[in-house]
């Protein structure tokens, strides 16, 4: 049995739109929720720069995990760096929330923004990645049988 990871199917166009509207609805929430916030300045910007570090933290973390399945060279401290900043992502909006003089209300509506979004942004990435192979299919070369310092496609198919 081959170890080799299944070739990735093309998304469906109802889950692509799906994942886009999830990732638009999150975004567009947590920032109006953010715009009418009672809060000072500082505190939405806090919230934002959460927001977007999640936004980032969770795609580089999906990444990292599906080269690293691929058999594409993926370091140990690059995917260490993606797990610790998006859990680290998390914590910050945890104990934001936790601290802050919002009503639980609000604090469970920011929660679940994030938290869709980060989902949904992950969702996304899957679907441009799956969309891309599925057009242009690149044979690529697992790690272990790479020459010695060659990363990229085999080109020889």
């Amino acid at each position: 049995m081959s170890n080799q990871p299944l070739p990735a199917s093309k998304p469906t166009a109802a889950f692509v739109g799906a994942s886009w509207a999830a990732l638009l609805l999150g975004i567009g929430t947590f920032s109006v929720g953010l715009w009418n916030a009672t809060m000072t300045q500082s505190e939405k910007g806090f919230y934002a720069a959460v927001i977007i570090l999640g936004l980032f933290a969770a795609v580089s973390l999906q990444k990292s995990v599906r080269d690293r399945a691929e058999g594409l060279p993926v370091t140990a401290l690059y995917l260490g760096l993606s797990w610790s900043v998006t859990a680290l992502a998390v914590l910050m909006l945890v104990v934001g929330l936790w601290n802050s003089g919002l009503a639980l209300s609000e604090k469970g509506f920011y929660g679940l923004a994030f938290g869709m979004t980060l989902f949904a942004a992950v969702a996304v990435q899957k679907n441009v990645r799956d969309t891309l192979q599925h057009r242009t299919p690149a044979r690529y070369v697992p790690v272990s049988q790479a020459p010695e310092g060659h990363w990229q496609n085999d080109t020889s198919a």
